[in-house]
């Protein structure tokens, strides 16, 4: 059976919805913390179970008969929490179970030296996987495009990108990337261990975002260099907490220094096309 977690978050979902297409629903399980969030999946012969990377016990019923499991890496960082010791745990599971390959959602920055702070989760968890004596892929997803859309909301609507100096980033879609990741996990190709970067065909810095964000919003929008102190001193009165305020900054020292820049071939080999193109993505998501 090929199990996929999270499968309720915005990845998860679309990497099931993918799978749907290499192999009978009755082959898939789901496991997620509410079962309620996917009830559809249920309803359509998908068997769904509750699994929670804190609860150990959750998990070897939500996996049991695994062949191939794909962890969506935790998000738990955001609530203060440690995505680590969920990893671990999960982890540990899947040796247990004897796990066929365990598929990780890592990160294309992913480095114990990275400046942005997930990266270097990613890069912990890569190195659990290695110890693990498991079969394992480390799938190196594009910065997310979606992102972009959410990190600058406020500067494209005010028509001004003031931020931190960033660099090039190979922004990447959820589409893209699920599509890929459902794939792999179908076994239509093994890669093991960490993938290449699974990347945009192009990458782009904040001058070009607001250069396609003009076109689409009909008005100019500018884009501001300012310090990285200026920038904090903003975004706490915008009412940010200390993580997100070191996990942006992070981001823009990592783009700086081209941690998101490498554009890839493989997804666009192993989908068969082109990935989308942001400028289509702003374009149909610029309301």
């Amino acid at each position: 059976m090929l199990i996929v977690t999270g499968a309720s978050g915005r990845l998860g979902y679309k990497i099931v919805e993918n799978l749907l297409h290499h192999v009978p629903a009755d082959r898939i399980g789901v496991s997620v913390r509410d079962p309620a969030k996917v009830a559809d999946f249920a309803a359509r012969g998908i068997r769904v179970r509750q699994g929670d990377y804190d609860d150990a016990r959750s998990l070897r019923h939500a996996w049991e008969g695994a062949g191939r499991l794909l962890l969506v890496s935790s998000n738990a960082a955001a609530a203060g929490g440690d995505p680590l010791a969920q990893h671990a745990t999960a982890i540990n599971v899947a040796r247990e179970l004897g796990v066929d390959r365990v598929f990780y959602t890592s990160q294309i920055s992913s480095s114990a030296a990275s400046h942005f702070p997930p990266a270097r989760d990613h890069a912990a968890t890569e190195r659990m996987l290695a110890d693990s004596d498991l079969a394992w892929t480390a799938l190196r997803h594009g910065f997310y495009a979606q992102s972009a859309r959410q990190m600058h909301a406020r500067g494209f609507e005010a028509g001004t990108l003031a931020a931190p100096q960033d660099g090039k980033v190979a922004w990447t879609t959820h589409d893209d990337l699920a599509a890929l990741d459902a794939a792999l996990l179908a076994g239509n190709e093994v890669i093991d261990g960490p993938t290449p970067p699974l990347t945009g065909g192009e990458a782009l810095d904040l001058e070009d975002l607001a250069r396609l964000m003009s076109d689409f919003a009909g008005k100019e929008i500018s884009r501001v260099v300012i310090s990285e102190k200026d920038f904090e001193t903003g975004a706490r009165r915008a009412g940010a907490h200390d993580g997100l305020i070191a996990l942006l900054l992070g981001y823009y020292r990592a783009a700086r220094a081209g941690e998101f820049a490498g554009v890839d071939p493989t997804l666009a080999r192993v989908l068969g096309r082109a990935p989308e193109r942001m400028s289509d993505f702003l374009a149909a998501n610029s309301g």
